[in-house]
C-alpha cells in the first residue's frame, strides 16, 4: 500500500503523487514514515525532506518552517518555503 504525499509552499504545490517513504526533519529530530504510521502532527525544522517514490525514485525537497500531518495513508507536508532539491 502507498502513501499519498502532498508536498505545499505558502504561495504553491510543489509535489505531489504516490508514495513508498517520506523522511523529514522534525524539531524533535527524524522520522520515517511508511504505509500504516499512525496520524501524526508534526513541526517542520529546516531541512531535507526526502521522499521515495512507489517507483523506486528519489525526491528529495528542502523545507522550511511548517508541519508535517499522517493521516490514513496521507502525508501532508506545508512548509513556509519549500522547492524540489538541485
Amino acid at each position: 500500500m502507498a502513501l499519498n504525499v502532498s508536498v505545499v509552499s505558502a504561495d504553491r504545490e510543489v509535489w505531489t503523487g504516490e508514495a513508498a517513504q517520506v523522511v523529514a526533519k522534525t524539531v524533535e529530530g527524524e522520522i520515517g514514515i511508511l504505509s500504516g504510521h499512525e496520524p501524526l502532527l508534526a513541526l517542520l525544522a529546516q531541512g531535507e525532506v526526502r521522499v521515495t517514490t512507489a517507483g523506486g525514485e528519489k525526491v528529495a525537497v528542502d523545507a522550511e518552517g511548517g508541519f508535517l500531518s499522517v493521516d490514513h495513508d496521507t502525508v501532508t507536508i506545508v512548509a513556509g518555503r519549500a522547492s524540489i532539491a538541485a
